[in-house]
This record gives C-alpha cells, sequence and structure tokens, in this order.
C-alpha cells in the first residue's frame, strides 16, 4: 500500500482491506467516497456499526441474529414449531424468509464442517440442533444447507447424527445451482427449492 497518504486516511484504507472481497482499489473507491460524504453521514455509518457490535447478539433458541435472547421468528405463536430448517448463517434465514413461504422454524449452525479450514463439528452448533430435535416437537428436519462442498458434508453429517430420532430428514432441491450460497439465489428459485425438498 502506498504511503503518500495521511495516516489517517492510510488507517481507513487498512482497515477496509480486512473486510472479507475487499482489495486495494476497493478499499479505496469506499475510503474516498467516505471522504465526499457529509460529517453527518459518516457519523451515521460509524453508529451503525457501532450499534451491530452492541446490540445484536445470537438467539438463544435458534442463534439467528437477535436485539433480544430470543429472534422474533422464535417468539412467534404462528410458526409451526414441528418443521425446523437448519441453514448455515443468519444471512441464509433471511434469503429464505424472503421468499414469503416458509412457516417454520429455523437452527443457525454458525457455519458449516469444513476440514480442510480446521471446522469440526464441534465447532458449530450441532449439539444444540440434537438437543432441540430430541424433544419430540420436531417432525421435521429440513437440510438447507449450501449446495457446495463444505455444505453437503455438513449435511450428510447431520443427516447420519439426526437419522436415530425418528424425524423426517429433507434436503433443499436441486433448484440451488452446485457450488452456490443460499444468499445469492432470487426468490422464486429458493422458494421452489424448499417446495421440491427431497427425503434424505
Amino acid at each position: 500500500m502506498t504511503t503518500s497518504y495521511a495516516r489517517p486516511l492510510l488507517q481507513l484504507l487498512e482497515a477496509l482491506e480486512r473486510l472479507p472481497g475487499v482489495g486495494p482499489r476497493s478499499a479505496e473507491r469506499m475510503a474516498f467516497y467516505l471522504l465526499r460524504t457529509s460529517r453527518e453521514e459518516a457519523r451515521q455509518l460509524a453508529q451503525a456499526i457501532t450499534n451491530v457490535r452492541e446490540r445484536l447478539r445470537f438467539c438463544e433458541v435458534c442463534f439467528n441474529l437477535s436485539e433480544a435472547s430470543r429472534c422474533p421468528i422464535c417468539q412467534d405463536a404462528s410458526r409451526d414449531p414441528s418443521v425446523l430448517c437448519v441453514v448455515e448463517e443468519p444471512k441464509d434465514v433471511l434469503a429464505i424468509e424472503k421468499t414469503g413461504t416458509y412457516r417454520g422454524l429455523y437452527h443457525v449452525l454458525l457455519g458449516a464442517i469444513a476440514p480442510l479450514d480446521g471446522i469440526g463439528p464441534e465447532l458449530l452448533k450441532i449439539d444444540e440442533l440434537v438437543r432441540r430435535v430430541s424433544d419430540g416437537v420436531v417432525h421435521e428436519v429440513i437440510l438447507a444447507t449450501d449446495a457446495d462442498k463444505d455444505g453437503e458434508t455438513t449435511a450428510n453429517y447431520l443427516s447420519q447424527l439426526l437419522r436415530p430420532a425418528g424425524v423426517r430428514l429433507t434436503r433443499i432441491a436441486s433448484g440451488i445451482p452446485v457450488g452456490s450460497h443460499l444468499e445469492y439465489a432470487d426468490q422464486a428459485t429458493l422458494s421452489r427449492a424448499l417446495e421440491g425438498r427431497r427425503e434424505l
């Protein structure tokens, strides 16, 4: 990185480059955009980042993001508690909710099994999932992990782990292209994938 910039700008560039998918050029574009905004807009952005870190937590039931100890979905009495959709990240909950077709509950693993990255089952919210499934309320578990290698590994592991519980195990249909992530699927494709889920 060039050292001709003033120290505050260099610090901003370094901070932006630590964000996923942001390289030196993208960091520069963002930094110079921020320099052109008003002080109030910059303050609002800084406050929004601070609020996310200070106010959000993981739901104690499903591990979705929430301001309270339980997220709005877990608190919604109109949702069907007998159907549990297992996803990798909170952003996947948002993607499915946008379809407007799913009315069950969720369980967020907070990742996927990735042996090459040193992520094993013990680092995910799998024990918590097993406890939820074993309470007798859940009758179907939809495995909606990503259609990439790690997502498939995770789905296969969970299907073997949960099969003895006697619940119906399904996997979202092949409308999601192999190697893709739920967050990038359009709403119609994701809705069809949920409706066309298959037995495992």
